[in-house]
């Protein structure tokens, strides 16, 4: 990632950009496929704790990259500024072998991804449905206000408004999850939380902005992390960890990319974005079905 970022500073083509986000999304790929595992082999009980942690910075992290990129374009010029998030990775390595407790690698071989189970489908199917809400919302909410008529400032400070919500609630998981070992409790307060916010998007979005996009960070901004230490609940090793959250994330990024995507696609044949949301309220009554399989007792991911 520090390699990829720190070389757009001499990128001089729209070929060298592509392979560099190319590298850099490997590298993001791996992370998020070990620090699981890594997470269940230093702190099994805590697993859950920290990975809500994780998936918080992730969020807050994208947050911040993308609200700053465009005042350091405006001050540096672009190559200075996509270079500059080589800054943090390097950060990272630093603090990772200098403060991060170290573990021998195993050498027990792996498991294979576990394709066979249709548990393991319904694992990411909900982290790719969840995740596409969090990725629909992010690329498409400031537009939706500015088509209202709202300056472009206003429509971002929304955006902003809705990152510090998710911020919150990704840590508030954090903090309570072990309280419930029936996931489904805090999912299904969650979902209805994003249920909610898409409906007052579609009705009433001007008269009950702030209120609306507070109330979508805090659904998504738990969603997102309670879908991975669900799947990292049916792991109950660092060798089933890895092979299970690569599946669950490779193939749910996948169907969150669709997202935007199907929503540029509405937007060009209607110019609204409130098939956009309908669809997503779709995905989230889905995503409510889902949820009901996940059974402490009766769920089981087979490796």
């Amino acid at each position: 990632i520090a390699l990829s970022c720190g070389y757009r500073f001499f990128a001089d083509s729209t070929l060298l950009l592509l392979l560099t986000s190319l590298i850099g999304g490997i590298g993001i790929a791996i992370i998020q496929t070990l620090m699981p595992a890594y997470l269940k082999r230093i702190a099994p009980d805590n697993a859950s704790v920290f990975m809500g942690l994780f998936t918080t910075g992730i969020m807050a992290g994208a947050a911040i990259s993308a609200a700053t990129t465009s005042p350091l374009e405006g001050v540096f010029g672009w190559n200075i500024a996509l270079s500059i998030m080589a800054i943090p990775a390097i950060l990272a390595i630093i603090l990772f072998f200098s403060g991060m407790p170290h573990i021998k690698s195993s050498r027990n071989g792996y498991l294979p991804l576990p394709i066979k189970s249709k548990n393991a489908w319904l694992l990411m199917l909900f982290f790719g449905i969840g995740t596409g809400a969090y990725t629909l919302v992010l690329a498409w909410l400031p537009l939706s206000y500015t088509q209202l008529g709202w300056s472009r400032d206003a429509s971002g400070a929304l955006l902003s408004i809705l990152t510090v919500a998710e911020v919150v609630s990704g840590i508030l998981i954090s903090i309570f999850i072990k309280k419930y070992t029936d996931r489904r409790k805090p999912l299904f307060v969650t979902l209805s939380l994003i249920l909610v916010g898409l409906i007052l998007l579609i009705y009433i979005p001007s008269k009950l902005a702030f209120l609306t996009v507070i109330i979508l960070g805090l659904g998504i901004g738990a969603l997102f992390p309670l879908s991975l230490i669900i799947a990292l609940d049916y792991a109950s090793n660092a060798k089933q960890a890895v092979t299970l959250l690569a599946f669950v994330q490779g193939g749910g990024y996948l169907i969150a990319s669709a997202f935007p995507f199907m929503a540029g696609v509405l937007i060009d044949a209607s110019s609204d974005l409130t098939g956009a949301w309908i669809g997503m309220i779709i995905g989230v009554l889905l995503l409510f079905t889902i949820c009901n399989k996940f059974s402490p007792q009766d769920f089981v991911v087979r490796y």
